[in-house]
């Protein structure tokens, strides 16, 4: 079997994860292209949320766990970065750093979303309608790039620099 470039080396210790990361990337992308779907299909009488639950949070978490981009990072930096942290500063400096980067992580996000609620009296209408069909055409962008790296990751096709070669 051909090694894609987007396969990770013998070398990391994390080349047993392939297979793993191949699938999540692959159950990812199907979860971002539905969502992607629902949100160029939207009909401008769907925009009335009022009766609506939107699920954010389901969807939110959803797609955290089937991202493989958080498993790559706490497997290969993080996990490893903390834990020297811990072993040499000691375990308040590991704490330090997990509580900085959660509260960054989820405060950038919480600031995101107060501002889209200031903004909510422009993204209404035909423009909040084409706004969401973009975005949703984004989402299956990105889907397709999920694929792609399941696909490299699990050795099905070699990929060189992002390029699918044959």
């Amino acid at each position: 079997m051909i090694m894609a470039e987007n396969q990770i080396p013998n070398n990391t210790g994390l080349a047993g994860f392939n297979i793993i990361l191949g699938i999540v990337s692959l159950i990812g992308g199907l979860v971002v292209f539905s969502m992607g779907v629902k949100s160029i299909r939207i009909k401008p009488d769907a925009l009335d949320v009022t009766e609506m639950r939107p699920r954010s949070l389901l969807k939110g978490v959803m797609v955290n766990l089937l991202s493989p981009h958080p498993y790559l990072f706490w497997l290969s930096v993080g996990g490893p970065a903390v834990a020297l942290a811990a072993k040499n500063t000691g375990a308040v400096a590991a704490a330090s750093y997990l509580l900085s980067f959660y509260l960054m992580l989820v405060g950038s996000k919480v600031l995101m979303a107060i501002g889209t609620g200031k903004f909510k009296s422009f993204l209404n209408g035909r423009i909040y309608l084409w706004i969401m069909r973009f975005l949703g055409l984004m989402l299956c962008l990105l889907a397709l790039f999920l694929f792609r790296d399941g696909f490299g990751l699990l050795g099905l096709f070699p990929i060189k620099n992002g390029t699918i070669i044959g």
